[in-house]
C-alpha cells in the first residue's frame, strides 16, 4: 500500500512540474546573457535605463515569424524610446531547422533591418525557463524596483497575414497601458506560430 501510495506521489509532483514550467503573469523574470548577431553578449544589465522589455522568442525560416518581422521592426521603433526595446531570441536548433542558424541570422538581421539584438538561445535554456512554444512567442516585462515582472504573454497580434487588417493589437496595447503607468487588460493570448524545434525531442 505504501508503494502505491509513493507511486501516486511521483506522478503528482511530475505532473505539477510539467505544468508550472515557464513564467505566468507577475512572475518574476530571470535575466540571461545569450550571444547576439555582432558576437557580442546581451542581458538586461546591458539596458540600465530600461523601464522593461519586449522579448519576442522568433526565428528565421517559419511563416508566422517572417510575416511579423516588420511589425516587431515597428514596435521596436515605436517603444524604445519609451523604455520598452525589443530583444529578439532564436530559441530553434539549427541541426533541427538549418535556415536558423548562426550566419543566417545574421544575413536575415540585415536584410529585414532588425533595430533590435536578435540572440541566440544555443543551450536551449532560456526559451524553457520562460515557457515559449511557438514562434513568434511574445513576452513584456515590467520593471519594478531591481526586478523585471511579466507583464503580457502570447501573440503580437490577431492577424499574421495583413498588418492592415488587425482588430486587436495585443502587444501595442499592453505597451501602451504600462507607458500609461496602468496594467494591461489582456495579460495572456494564444501564441499562433511555428514549433519549436527542439535538440533534446528529436
Amino acid at each position: 500500500m505504501k508503494s502505491i501510495i509513493s507511486l501516486f506521489f511521483v506522478l503528482f509532483c511530475a505532473v505539477s512540474v510539467a505544468y508550472s514550467s515557464g513564467y505566468n503573469i507577475g512572475d518574476k523574470a530571470a535575466d540571461f546573457k545569450l550571444k547576439n548577431i555582432d558576437g557580442k553578449f546581451v542581458s538586461f544589465s546591458n539596458y540600465p535605463e530600461a523601464k522593461g522589455f519586449v522579448l519576442v522568442f522568433t526565428c528565421n525560416g517559419c511563416p508566422y515569424a517572417q510575416a511579423y518581422q516588420d511589425r516587431i521592426v515597428e514596435i521596436d521603433k515605436k517603444y524604445k524610446s519609451k523604455g520598452y526595446p525589443v530583444i529578439a531570441i532564436n530559441p530553434n536548433d539549427p541541426a533541427l531547422a538549418p535556415a536558423d542558424s548562426f550566419d543566417k541570422m545574421v544575413s536575415v538581421a540585415k536584410t529585414e533591418g532588425f533595430t533590435f539584438p536578435y540572440l541566440i538561445d544555443e543551450k536551449q535554456e532560456v526559451y524553457k525557463n520562460y515557457g515559449a512554444t511557438k514562434t513568434p512567442h511574445v513576452y513584456v516585462l515590467q520593471k519594478k524596483g531591481n526586478d523585471f515582472v511579466v507583464q503580457y504573454i502570447g501573440a503580437i497580434d490577431d492577424n499574421y497575414q495583413d498588418a492592415t487588417k488587425v482588430n486587436s493589437p495585443f502587444l501595442a496595447s499592453a505597451l501602451d497601458a504600462l507607458v500609461a503607468g496602468s496594467l494591461p487588460e489582456t495579460t495572456t493570448t494564444k501564441a499562433i506560430g511555428c514549433g519549436i524545434k527542439d535538440k533534446s525531442k528529436k
